[in-house]
């Protein structure tokens, strides 16, 4: 006969859709002693991006966030992988394009709404039930309880992999002293498939499971420094994040997750065009792209972006727009990008522009990167004469 707390796992589950939740599982409050080592070998190595809970204790003991522990109930909400008619990006209207966990309302508050309404379902049937809940940001890692939760298998592009869902879920996780009994975990894995090793475009995955934080093209758009020219090739035209391991895993061929309005993307902010975030203020930033999880690094790293897009697309028209950003910027990431770009684009406008600059630049690594576009141009216009010269032979 079930007890009370596996007809009340039950019947968890069975309400799970209802409570706009696509996966329950549950595991045990158990430290994670396995994944606390491989933190710390992450660490020696240098490959932490600093977005992540700096207590590696606290990221692998359940019971220093909460007081005795009975069980951790992890949820999966899917999300869009495509966009319906999407704009064209063509020449005089070129786009750049947000990660899908970009796309739609802000997946921390869809996820928080969603454990909430889990929270109030529970206790309305254990009134003494506690519990604490964590989204992302939370101390815990989402995808070691996920994976410990028979959620997913951990994948070699470090996501969790739905046998139901492929790996476009959000993931979140609620600690409880309910003694419920914890699922089984996947046993299905990648196998010898290496395709999202082989196309990340930087080589931030470094082996099955492994990723070296500070070369993966997602953390590197959300950062508000100067990018190197290698970086900033590679980045093409994403704007936040990137889904290159995702969208080449077989798992995920055909599945596309339309369940939840509130994570539908309005394609314009998805995929928007690249001038108009040139000069985009805070206050229209913060209504357009406020309720996404976008915005949490704030505008400067979009606009820097969307810059090095331009770049990248080798955009001719987007040049006075460009200028613009290099001479009346204050921000001297920003001229440094632009020059940058510029010195990608060409011509006699862009190198005018940029031996003005020059002069006026106080900032030196602004001015290095003025210099460096300066040389870059110059350069590509010798490789042309060189190639007429050829062809006159």
């Amino acid at each position: 006969m079930m007890d009370r707390w596996d007809r009340l796992k039950q019947e968890m589950k069975e309400a799970a859709a209802s409570l706009g939740i696509d996966d329950i599982g549950v595991a045990s409050a158990d430290p994670f002693v396995t994944l606390k080592q491989r933190l710390i070998r992450h660490r020696e190595l240098g490959r932490e991006s600093g977005f992540e809970e700096s207590d590696l204790d606290k990221r692998t003991n359940p019971a220093l966030l909460f007081d005795n522990p009975q069980s951790i109930i992890a949820i999966a909400v899917a999300y869009p992988s495509k966009l319906i008619d999407p704009p064209k990006s063509e020449p005089g209207a070129r786009r750049g394009i947000m990660s899908r966990s970009a796309w739609g309302e802000d997946y921390h508050r869809v996820l928080r709404d969603r454990l909430a309404k889990l929270h109030a379902w529970l206790q309305e049937r254990v009134p003494e039930m506690r519990a604490e809940s964590m989204v992302d940001t939370g101390a815990l890692s989402d995808r070691a309880v996920a994976e410990r939760a028979g959620i997913g298998w951990s994948a070699k592009n470090c996501s969790i992999i739905s046998p139901k869902l492929g790996s476009w879920i959000y993931l979140g996780e609620m600690i409880t002293n309910l003694p419920l009994q914890p699922d089984e975990q996947v046993t299905e894995g990648c196998g010898s498939c290496t395709k999202c090793i082989d196309a990340c475009p930087t080589g931030a995955i470094v082996g099955p499971g492994q990723l070296d934080s500070n070369k993966c093209i997602s953390f590197i758009t959300q950062t508000k420094g100067m990018i190197s020219d290698e970086y900033m090739r590679k980045i093409g035209n994403r704007l936040y994040g990137c889904d290159t391991c995702q969208i080449v895993c077989p798992e995920n061929r055909g599945k596309n997750w339309t369940q939840h309005p509130e994570l539908k993307p309005d394609v314009e902010l998805a995929k928007p065009l690249l001038i108009p975030l040139l000069t985009i203020g805070n206050r229209e930033f913060q209504e357009r792209y406020g309720s996404t999880s976008s915005a949490w690094r704030g505008r400067k790293p979009i606009q820097r972006n969307a810059v090095i897009a331009l770049g990248n697309f080798k955009e001719a028209s987007a040049v006075p727009d460009l200028i613009r950003v290099l001479e009346a910027d204050p921000r001297p990431v920003l001229r440094g990008t632009a020059a940058w770009s510029l010195g990608r684009i060409g011509g006699e406008l862009a190198e005018d522009a940029l031996r003005t600059a020059v002069v006026k630049e106080t900032d030196a690594e602004a001015n290095d990167m003025i210099v460096k576009a300066i040389d870059a141009i110059r350069l590509e216009r010798s490789n042309r004469e060189e190639a007429g010269e050829e062809n006159k032979v």
